[in-house]
């Protein structure tokens, strides 16, 4: 029915009086929503057996993985639970996994750390005084050769040929240079050095005595002062200007423990050598020296140059040794890490302040290779009331030791063979 009420309205097209017509916007070449709702579709409208082809590849729609499952979505039961149990089972067996694997990675190695840092045997050996040398740029460690016999039973003392000597002495002194840049570099002091004694009551004399726990004396303010690690400690500062930062002792049965828990180490000699007061009896070349063999091997004064022979042998088997112990083949060997370190810590005496990572820190700088010097030796002399002593080369030494304080690589001519 048409609409009455607009019939005169001039804003009025007209077209409402005309039935069943409707005029909507947009294209009238288009198809409208209201045609898209009722027209017929395309796969309805061919002729049955009418070839399909397929559609251009820019209007193939894109292709949509399946839709994952969502907590909004139900789930499958089976009226028993067994599905839901099996999950949670493998959720308890993954942590209980995760757990054992960060006690295994993290505890252990940590429990085992602190356990042998414990045992360590410590001394108070680097001590202040007046004077003494200011810290240096590099690092220096004092490794000292005790001859004490403690932890030696009768049989090893006969075996190994050491005596019975009561206290300690040292016929091996090295230092232990690392620089800021280049290789570690291992200095033996002559153990004859003659230096200013820090022992009240005594003059210059050789560099082992500050070391004698017999050699005593009185303070001025009566307290008695006897040779150890700090007088032998603060006797190399004095005489070289160079600040020592960690102490390592090591006596005779520690020794023979740590070569044999490595598995011995190979020397070469280049002629045989024998002197039933060291307990050595060995061939020329190559072989692979046990604990016993090697202490008798660096005890040694049977060769032509007597002492300087003996801390050449001396360095040269550390720094074999200190390459052994560090190898891969060892360090990630449980049968020979575990004896190692059980047989460090329990011989090594290191000063208050040193830790069991100090020592780690000392094999891995020494991994890369070490240069084996000694300081230069000028003269032999024999002084009345001291006997044969060994005086530095002062130009040389001094050339090392300023390297030393500077944190530089020591130079070839202050080296000394």
């Amino acid at each position: 029915m048409a609409d009455r009420r607009h019939r005169d309205d001039p804003g009025s097209t007209g077209e409402h009086d005309r039935g069943g017509v409707f005029r909507r916007a947009g294209d009238p070449g288009k198809p409208d929503e209201f045609e898209r709702l009722y027209r017929s579709r395309e796969s309805e409208q061919r002729v049955v057996g009418e070839t399909r082809r397929l559609p251009p590849a820019d209007r193939v729609p894109p292709h949509r993985p399946p839709r994952r499952r969502t907590h909004a979505e139900g789930r499958e039961y089976d009226g028993r639970g067994i599905k839901r149990r099996a999950r949670e089972q493998r959720k308890r067996r993954f942590r209980t996994t995760a757990i054992i694997l960060l006690v295994v990675l993290l505890v252990a190695p940590t429990s085992f750390y602190l356990w042998a840092n414990s045992r360590l045997e410590r001394v108070d050996a680097l001590q202040d005084y007046d004077g003494r040398p200011d810290r240096a740029r590099g690092t220096t460690y004092m490794i000292v050769g005790s001859d004490s016999r403690d932890g030696l039973d009768d049989d090893q003392i006969r075996e190994l040929s050491t005596g019975r000597a009561e206290g300690r002495r040292t016929d091996t002194i090295m230092i232990l240079y690392m620089p800021r840049d280049g290789d570690p570099t291992i200095v033996s002091v002559p153990r004859d050095s003659y230096v200013p004694m820090p022992i009240p009551g005594y003059a210059d004399n050789k560099i082992n005595t500050a070391f004698a726990d017999s050699v005593c004396g009185t303070d001025e303010g009566g307290e008695e002062i006897c040779g150890g690690p700090a007088p032998l400690v603060e006797a190399f500062e004095r005489a070289s200007g160079v600040r020592i930062d960690h102490y390592v002792e090591i006596g005779m049965g520690g020794f023979v423990d740590l070569v044999d828990a490595v598995g011995g180490v190979e020397m070469c000699p280049e002629e045989p050598m024998e002197d039933p007061k060291a307990g050595l009896d060995i061939e020329a070349g190559c072989q692979e020296m046990d604990g016993g063999t090697a202490l008798g091997y660096v005890r040694t004064r049977a060769t032509p140059r007597a002492d300087l022979d003996r801390i050449q042998r001396q360095r040269e088997f550390f720094s074999a040794l200190i390459q052994k112990a560090s190898a891969p083949s060892t360090m990630f060997n449980p049968f020979r890490a575990v004896p190692l370190v059980t047989a460090g810590t329990d011989t090594f005496m290191v000063d208050e302040g040193d830790k069991l990572r100090h020592l780690a820190s000392m094999l891995m700088a020494m991994r890369g290779g070490t240069q084996t010097t000694a300081v230069p030796v000028g003269e032999t002399p024999t002084l009345d009331g001291v006997g044969s002593v060994v005086l530095w080369d002062q130009a040389r030494s001094e050339m090392m030791f300023d390297a030393m304080r500077e944190g530089e690589p020591i130079p070839e001519e202050a080296m000394q063979d």
